[in-house]
């Protein structure tokens, strides 16, 4: 018996362990295989690996302790310790601000610099993040808990909207419950090593807003506004929620402020300009910036290939935030 389980061991730390480059022991991803009635049992950590490389890993492991004379059957048992989960909500006390946009952004901005990010639309009735992805076409799996796996995109992050499960055009006319439920089922999905969720909240301060803050306490709160009075009129209602439930208010972010003439290069401003700032001094929050009105920002969100995943003008006014997020996150 001694010298069948001295193979296994020896099998097993063959095995690379993809995060540490180490055998599978040596890297305590586990323990030595137990070896019963030719049943060999392996007990694997896999946290910090991808559902991909679990499968491969699960692979190595059956192949490697299978070949071993005596084994006739092996049984591995992945484990993962919990993941820690910073919930980031972006709100806005008014639709047509661009709210999703700065989400879908913001999320690619902080997978750049190395987060592990999911973005999550919580915009029950009016999903756009499928559109602002590129990801109309593509469905979430369910795993063998029966629990949502996120849709991953080409831009480095994972997301779930309810534009995935439902037919394109379709009403999603839900009491306020069942859109409740909803945002449940989008949050607590498979979502694996997933450190940071980005929840793109929909306009106003109503049933799904109230559910996120009782039961899913975001980390912090972003605030979006245009720069016109009636829309900070607005967002200091989506403030006032955030406070009431002791959600820290990260800053304001102030979306279409002022549009660059392509031909001559002059600056206007038909929304205004300053006003979320001013907002920002007078409520005593952070000023997280600017985001201009660019038509190169639409074209690029209609095509599903959000202008934070390359570089320019509107790339670098995301990034900018996407710094100070990330400063405040460290903070």
């Amino acid at each position: 018996m001694t010298e069948i389980n001295d193979q296994l061991t020896a099998a097993l730390n063959g095995i690379v362990d993809p995060v540490s480059g180490k055998g599978l022991i040596d890297s305590e991803r586990a323990p030595a295989p137990r070896f019963a009635d030719g049943i060999a049992s392996v007990i694997l950590d896999v946290t910090d690996i991808n559902e991909d490389k679990r499968a491969l890993i699960e692979a190595d492991i059956n192949r490697a302790l299978e070949a071993i004379d005596g084994v006739k059957t092996v049984r591995v048992a992945m484990t993962s310790k919990r993941t820690t989960r910073r919930i980031i909500a972006i709100g806005s006390g008014k639709g047509g601000v661009g709210k999703s946009t700065l989400s879908a952004n913001l999320a690619i901005a902080l997978a750049r610099r190395g987060l592990r990010v999911g973005l999550i639309d919580a915009d029950i009735y009016g999903p756009s993040q499928p559109r602002l992805l590129g990801a109309e076409d593509r469905k979430p799996t369910a795993n063998e808990y029966k629990k949502l796996v996120p849709v991953k995109t080409e831009f480095g992050i994972s997301m779930l909207s309810m534009g995935q499960l439902v037919k394109p055009g379709q009403a999603i006319a839900w009491r306020g419950p069942m859109a409740g439920n909803a945002l449940g089922q989008l949050i607590d999905a498979d979502w694996g090593d997933t450190e940071t969720l980005i929840i793109d909240l929909p306009p106003g301060t109503g049933d799904v807003q109230l559910t996120m803050v009782q039961k899913y306490k975001p980390a912090g709160a972003l605030i979006v506004s245009t720069p016109q009075d009636l829309a900070l009129i607005d967002a200091r209602r989506a403030i006032h929620l955030f406070t009431e439930a002791d959600v820290p208010i990260i800053g304001l972010v102030e979306n279409m402020a002022g549009y660059e003439c392509p031909e001559c290069g002059a600056i206007s401003d038909p929304f205004g300009t300053g006003g979320a700032e001013a907002a920002s001094k007078e409520l005593g929050y952070d000023f997280l910036g600017r985001i201009p009105l660019d038509i190169d920002i639409r074209l690029a969100s209609d095509n599903g290939v959000p202008p934070a995943a390359s570089n320019g003008r509107s790339a670098d006014a995301f990034n900018t935030i996407a710094g100070k997020l990330t400063d405040w996150m460290d903070g």
